[in-house]
């Protein structure tokens, strides 16, 4: 199998050839590792060589064969080292397979390599000291965004068709918006967080991936979504698999949308016209759209927000196998740390009650509302160098205030734990993506996966191909 040909199908595409022995798995695997060997020279989305074998999975899972990449963002997959994109941190391995990881091997799912993550994963651009730039397939010149920017650099140019990614304030769908992807940030307690995190980043941070099609999005979703015994955040199993839904009207549905963030800062107008325009598609499809927004603090966002950043810092502390040289650290992280060890409880206590503050007017919003459209971005994929995680004038707040300005959209979901995606519904005059963000009530990600195949069927981008692409 060539790679041009491998990189024309999808995962459950992928998988259907395998299944119905028109290729081989081995014949995906050679194909696919050829395929991110030819992107990455012009990207740097890898963290290193790739696997040497391919780690262990079951050959006969629901996505058998299918190739990915993992992101790194800390101890994932038993004996794969990984160093949160830092100089500091050396030496450090899995000991264990994350409780997703293990879901991915069941699923069939084989790993190739790791991708690259900026330090922490604090940043919406995916540049680190340790590993450089990485740069977006659409415009080598402008960043993926972050914090999962290898991995959506690597599936946009068609290298693989899922990539591992996660999601603490954006970190799913700002780089599927930058590389016009279909980002899937799940409901808190929908995928799993153990077995070493028990609370990750208070329960803001949520583990999924990256993919090209809706399709993709459910049926990885439905490999992984399974409750896990004993986490503090679960939720029931759905009544039948997300797979299904995607093939299902969503009905006549309350749609809301809005282009003003919660914070104030300018939105692009190109970026303006590709939300609005994505409202008069639905609106024309049948749905009920009005502007509206729920009321919430921007203030009390950053404050919530602050207990993922300063978990970070108290993970890397307790987690790394020795204490991080301040001098190896980028600016923003030495802060990080620095604030990681000062919070006390009643600073955490005041940072989970500014959770709540935000948390109960969304939940009363999705009252009235089935969903919610609002841009995924402020502002089109950032030159390299405009986010300097290196900038040692930042504290970690005045840090959150900078990114947000350029992604004040995403982090809102994350504190409140609803269900989000971003679709790759528009594009620049520049021939650059733009994501626009649905959200939807707590554990409704059936009725998200609905809406985005509508809209995936109404305004189709699977024949948008970026310059850099296999072959």
């Amino acid at each position: 199998m060539e790679p041009h040909a491998y990189a024309a199908f999808d995962a459950v595409g992928l998988r259907e050839l395998i299944r119905t022995r028109e290729v081989s798995a081995a014949e995906v695997e050679d194909a696919a590792r050829r395929a991110v060997e030819q992107v990455n020279a012009d990207l740097n989305a890898l963290t290193g060589p790739l696997f040497d074998p391919a780690p262990a999975h079951e050959p006969d899972g629901p996505l058998a064969g299918v190739p990915f990449v993992i992101k790194d963002s800390g101890p994932f997959t038993q004996g794969v080292p990984f160093t949160l994109g830092s100089r500091s941190i050396r030496g450090a391995y899995a000991l264990v397979d994350h409780d997703l990881m293990a879901r991915f091997r069941t699923a069939g799912l084989v790993a190739l390599g790791q991708s690259t993550a900026p330090e922490f994963g604090l940043n919406f651009a995916t540049e680190s000291v340790r590993y450089g730039v990485t740069r977006n397939p659409w415009d080598l010149e402008r960043g993926v965004g972050g914090s999962s920017g290898g991995s959506a650099a690597l599936v946009a140019a068609g290298a693989v068709p899922f990539a591992h990614a996660n999601d603490a304030g954006g970190s799913i769908r700002v780089p599927a918006s930058c590389c016009g992807l279909v980002g899937l940030k799940p409901s808190r307690g929908r995928t799993p967080s153990g077995p070493l995190a028990g609370e990750a980043a208070f329960g803001q941070l949520v583990e999924f991936g990256l993919t090209r099609t809706v399709r993709d999005a459910a049926h990885l979703l439905d490999a992984v979504s399974a409750p896990t015994v004993g986490e503090k955040y679960q939720l029931a199993p759905v009544a039948r698999p997300y797979a299904d839904e995607v093939r299902t009207d969503p009905g006549r549905l309350r749609v809301a949308v809005t282009t003003v963030p919660w914070s104030g800062v300018p939105v692009d107008r190109q970026i303006t016209e590709a939300t609005v325009a994505v409202g008069q598609v639905l609106e024309w499809i049948g749905h009920i759209v009005t502007e509206a927004s729920p009321d919430v603090d921007a203030d009390e966002v950053v404050e919530a927000v602050m207990l993922s950043a300063v978990s970070t810092g108290g993970a890397v502390l307790r987690g790394a196998p020795r204490r991080p040289d301040p001098s190896a650290l980028e600016g923003v992280s030495r802060r990080v740390l620095a604030e990681a060890e000062s919070f006390t409880a009643l600073d955490v206590l005041a940072a989970m009650e500014a959770q709540h503050l935000v948390t109960r007017p969304i939940g009363r919003f999705f009252l009235d509302h089935d969903l919610l459209v609002t841009p995924t971005l402020a502002q089109l994929p950032a030159p390299h160098g405009a986010l300097d995680y290196d900038d040692a004038r930042h504290s970690v707040r005045s840090w959150l205030r900078r990114i947000f300005e350029h992604g004040p959209f995403t982090a809102l979901f994350n504190v409140s734990g609803h269900p989000a995606i971003s679709l790759p519904l528009g594009q620049s005059r520049e021939g650059l993506p733009i994501g626009v963000q649905l959200i939807a009530a707590h554990g409704r990600e059936d009725l998200l996966l609905r809406a985005a195949a509508q809209l995936e069927q109404a305004v189709p981008w699977g024949e948008r191909q970026p310059g850099v692409y296999v072959d």
